[in-house]
């Protein structure tokens, strides 16, 4: 008798590179001679990006763009001058092995900066940037879906998992002009530039994905006397190919900034009024598609001795999103020293860690938030502090953590506030999006061998047996240990579920 077995692939998610990987930043600079002399330093950031990455066998690549930014004062004291300049590296890291279908994820933050004027036309900038890598791969699961033959009986299982995944990147550059509102001052320099992307929005269209959003521009600049603020939008709208790709796939769609370039131009007037702005965004398309078979996940014959291989399968579903927000209040200063005129505030929550709460249905994240000013201080220099705050929040989740999960953190808005009592308080409001992969371990057949030289021997030459069953009992385990049918059970005892309702006798039909 022939005996044949069907099988299918689920696919399933790997690690196959976790790590870290440090970039020292050094800067020695003199001043262009349209510069003034440096009388005192005020503030130096490194602001890291990842602009482009590929795998090619076991060897990642990538590219890392570190924008340096410093601010000094001249002897004069009036104006804040901005040194921008921007290092380019090339890096690469030994996966180890290949990987089918990878997906790379790079974040890129600056872990300390230094810096010193040697003399007052060369400064001196150290500091150190690093990148989280991760590299995810594809493996393939080959379970046993149907058998035929050789009187095998079949116990088989549902299971939904993640079928297809696709994932798409489009860089795309826009550019906008706008002119100062008469209100405001003209521009000495821009001192500080901060680009967001609000939440896109998007659309299946057969193929295609349609992804909307708006590009938030913070800027800080330096007029006569003083320090001004200015906020621009500029909305996107953008069609991403994706194969395959339609309404039976979950989609998700981000979009981050990886340049900003701001150029300052005169009006008709000669002043400094005139802004261009020209974001880049890379914008990252993933979809996925759930499906569910049936699988085996025991067997016997009613006839032959059968040898069966199980093995642990992983079925992922597609990650579920929790947004959430909550509002962190700070006490910055008080008394004397609090600055005497602010200009503007920002903050940037850094050094994030995660947990699960002990009840498994939270997620505990604490860290720091760094607030900066940009002010006058006590003598009527023009100062920005940092200040760095702890917080510690719990976002509840309701559902049970049996997967991974992952948190992205940004600000949403800060504002501040001086008491009567001389107190300087700020709060923050943050947004927390955290994606919890959903992963199953199932227990599966992956081999069927029987032995068809030789038949099972039974202890007796009968038809039927009683048997007592106990409350709750599987009828699969019963029909395996006495090899027969399990129709035959259930049509024989009249038994509507897959266990026993009550205990008691139940006839055992001996068929072959």
């Amino acid at each position: 008798m022939d005996f044949k077995i069907n099988r299918e692939t689920i696919p399933a998610s790997e690690l196959i590179y976790s790590g870290i990987q440090e970039q020292g930043i050094e800067l020695d600079y003199i001043l262009p001679d349209y510069y003034p002399d440096i009388f005192r330093l005020v503030k130096c950031e490194v602001i890291p990006v990842i602009t482009d990455s590929s795998i090619n066998g076991d060897r990642l690549s990538y590219e890392l763009q570190c924008d340096i930014r410093l601010l000094y004062c001249s002897e004069d004291g009036k104006n804040l001058q901005c040194i921008t300049q921007r290092q380019n590296f090339s890096k690469s890291a030994e996966l180890g092995r290949s990987a089918d279908s990878p997906e790379i994820q790079l974040s890129a933050k600056t872990d300390h900066v230094n810096f010193r004027a040697v003399n007052k036309r060369r400064l001196d900038v150290r500091g150190a940037v690093s990148v989280k890598i991760s590299v995810m791969g594809e493996k393939s699961q080959e379970v046993i879906s149907d058998a035929f033959g050789m009187n095998i009986q079949l116990k088989k299982i549902p299971v939904k998992y993640a079928s297809k995944k696709v994932t798409a990147e489009k860089v795309i550059q826009l550019s906008e002009e706008t002119e100062l509102s008469p209100a405001q001052p003209s521009v000495s320099n821009i001192i500080r530039s901060e680009c967001s992307v609000s939440e896109c929005e998007k659309k299946i269209i057969s193929g295609k994905i349609l992804a909307k959003g708006d590009v938030n521009v913070k800027l800080l600049y330096s007029s006569e006397n003083s320090i001004e603020s200015m906020d621009f939008s500029m909305p996107f709208s953008q069609i991403i190919d994706v194969d395959e790709v339609d309404e039976t796939f979950e989609c998700s769609v981000s979009a981050d900034v990886t340049s900003c370039n701001i150029t300052l131009s005169a009006d008709k007037d000669g002043e400094n009024r005139m802004l261009k702005f020209e974001p880049e965004l890379k914008i990252r398309c993933r979809a996925v598609k759930s499906s569910e078979i049936m699988i085996v996940s025991d067997a016997y014959s009613t006839v032959y001795p059968c040898d069966i291989d199980f093995s642990s399968v992983q079925a992922e579903q597609p990650p579920t999103v929790y947004n959430e927000n909550f509002r962190h209040n700070a006490k910055l200063a008080e008394g004397e020293s609090v600055p005497k005129n602010i200009y503007a505030m920002w903050c940037s929550p850094k050094n994030i860690n995660t947990r699960i709460g002990n009840d498994r249905k939270s997620v505990i994240i604490s860290g720091m938030i760094t607030y900066s000013m940009a002010c006058n201080d006590s003598s009527g220099n023009i100062s920005m502090p940092d200040r760095d705050e702890a917080f510690e929040e719990t976002i509840e989740i309701g559902d049970e953590l049996s997967g991974s999960f992952s948190v992205d953190i940004t600000k949403i808005s800060v504002s501040y506030n001086i008491t009567s009592d001389g107190i300087l308080n700020a709060k923050s409001d943050i947004s927390v999006k955290i994606s919890v992969g959903s992963s199953a371990e199932i227990k599966a057949l992956t081999g069927i061998n029987i032995d068809d030289s030789a038949k099972k021997q039974r202890d007796g030459d009968y038809a039927i047996k009683l048997y007592f069953g106990t409350e709750n009992e599987n009828i699969w385990d019963i029909a395996k240990r006495f090899s027969t049918e399990i129709e035959a059970i259930t049509e024989e005892n009249e038994l509507a579920s897959d266990c026993l309702e009550k205990s008691g006798m139940i006839v055992i039909p001996i068929k072959e």
